[in-house]
């Protein structure tokens, strides 16, 4: 009877221990696609390789991006919270463990002349007291509280991972956007150069048709003003140039003087399209949906965990000790002090807490869902503005080589027309400024376009692909009641 009746008591202790526990969640359903339903795809390509910047086959470019991915300051951020992440998963699994402790104290003390002993009583005012134990405490995971906490540090882990990859990409398209632009104002400099040469000539004509009383004596000022112009965008695009070489110094993390020579190549012709299964597996291609993933994950582990924390801890201990007043005494079979025990932890009343952090727990998932939706959109955006930037600027290039064309063929009968005497050089001159102004305007538009496809490379995730296979974000728990 008294044995139903202890039964009865811990049945009514835990069932008004858990009178409050929340109700066990439905796994969360994220989508699987990007709402990329209006951009088209016609045209199929293929993903970004790992090393994407490879394609453009330019080994300054890859010398630079190797040097970036080893010794920059961003990187190296990401890469040591990374480590964070990866000791905090250590940490949540040291918690679930068997817990050993070994201690050893010795004690000296007197006893008082009016205390409870007196040493008149006990023949003796000082002794000492030596012990010496290994004490081993376990605590039970059936609810699954520590096993959860453990896997939420993990998915962080993981998140923190796929961080760092979306870091060394937007680095590698940083520096090769930076590389490109700097390729640009080379080939700029040379052609802002050509050009000058030509508004010198024009101005020489007009200097001496002014001494020739043939022209007004303004017409020098306007040359003058053309040629300061012309020298002017070479100043520009110089010093655009010593920019962007400070720019990669800082992207690489190393001095002007360690990056690698830098040479002036022609810019790379670009042929890449769309994958046809973008609007899919883009979720799986770009690290940051990944990391939003995970940080998902991670919230709803931390719930699950919350949700144990209502329901009774066992803990176990066990202790195998020495005690003795007498050192010399003190490893003798007698001083044998083993101890053994078990507790029940109940939570009862708390005045909230659990509630409130289990509250909280759920305010962070809601907070990484709207964290992966806007992330999702932001991707989709991104690939559907890099892909339409990229479409716009291949028809506006059509229609530049036309007019170059158009120019080049006006500077060719302007020169015939000077061979054959039926006009002065100034006509051709004109005309050959007007060529190269279509000719730079054209550069400007494959700058553009390059640095329009570095950012497609980016937006399409640049090589990554995800780990995480999950058509749910989280699986119910068979568990956890």
């Amino acid at each position: 009877m008294k044995r139903w009746r202890s039964l009865a008591a811990v049945l009514a202790v835990l069932s008004v221990s858990c009178a409050g526990l929340p109700p066990q969640q439905k796994p969360l359903q994220l989508t699987r696609a990007v709402p990329l339903d209006s951009l088209e795809t016609a045209d199929a390509g293929q993903w970004p390789a790992a090393d994407w910047w490879k394609r453009y086959q330019d080994p300054t470019l890859d010398q630079l991006i190797e040097l970036g991915v080893a010794s920059s300051p961003t990187l190296a951020t990401a890469h040591a919270r990374y480590d964070s992440a990866r000791q905090s998963v250590r940490i949540a699994g040291a918690a679930s463990g068997v817990q050993v402790d070994a201690s050893a104290a010795i004690d000296r003390q007197r006893l008082s002349d009016n205390g409870l002993f007196p040493p008149q009583f006990l023949g003796f005012s000082w002794y000492n007291q030596s012990d010496l134990g290994l004490q081993a405490t376990y605590t039970f995971d059936w609810w699954g509280k520590q096993r959860d906490a453990v896997e939420a540090a993990m998915d962080q882990a993981h998140a923190a991972q796929a961080e760092r990859s979306a870091a060394a990409l937007v680095l590698a398209s940083s520096i090769a956007d930076t590389y490109f632009g700097w390729q640009a104002d080379q080939s700029r400099i040379v052609l802002a150069r050509e050009r000058a040469a030509v508004v010198e000539r024009e101005s020489a004509i007009a200097a001496a048709r002014v001494r020739a009383d043939l022209d007004a004596a303004e017409n020098n000022n306007r040359s003058d003003l053309a040629v300061a112009a012309a020298r002017e965008q070479i100043a520009m695009l110089e010093g655009s140039a010593k920019l962007r070489v400070v720019a990669l110094a800082a992207l690489v993390g190393r001095p002007m003087s360690e990056l690698p020579a830098l040479q002036a190549r022609p810019l790379p012709v670009l042929s890449a399209n769309l994958p046809d299964d973008v609007k899919i597996d883009l979720i799986a291609r770009r690290a940051d949906i990944t990391a939003s993933r995970w940080r998902i994950e991670a919230a709803q582990r931390n719930r699950d965990s919350a949700r144990a924390e209502f329901f009774p801890d066992v803990t176990i201990n066990a202790l195998l000790g020495l005690s003795s007043i007498d050192v010399g005494k003190l490893l003798e079979y007698g001083s044998r002090v083993p101890q053994a025990s078990a507790a029940i932890h109940l939570p009862i009343f708390d005045a909230g807490r659990l509630k409130a952090r289990y509250g909280a727990t759920q305010a962070a998932i809601d907070s990484a869902v709207a964290s992966y939706q806007d992330t999702l959109v932001g991707a989709a955006r991104d690939v559907a503005m890099q892909a339409s930037t990229r479409a716009q600027i291949a028809a506006q290039r059509t229609q530049r080589v036309l007019q170059v064309d158009a120019a080049r063929q006006l500077q060719s009968s302007a020169a015939a027309r000077v061979r054959q005497g039926v006009t002065d050089s100034r006509a051709e001159l004109t005309a050959t400024e007007s060529w190269m102004e279509q000719r730079d305007a054209l550069l400007q538009l494959d700058a553009v376009a390059l640095s329009a496809d570095i950012a497609l490379q980016r937006a399409l995730g640049g090589g990554y692909e995800s780990p995480q296979q999950l058509v749910n974000i989280h699986s119910a728990k068979t568990t956890t009641p």
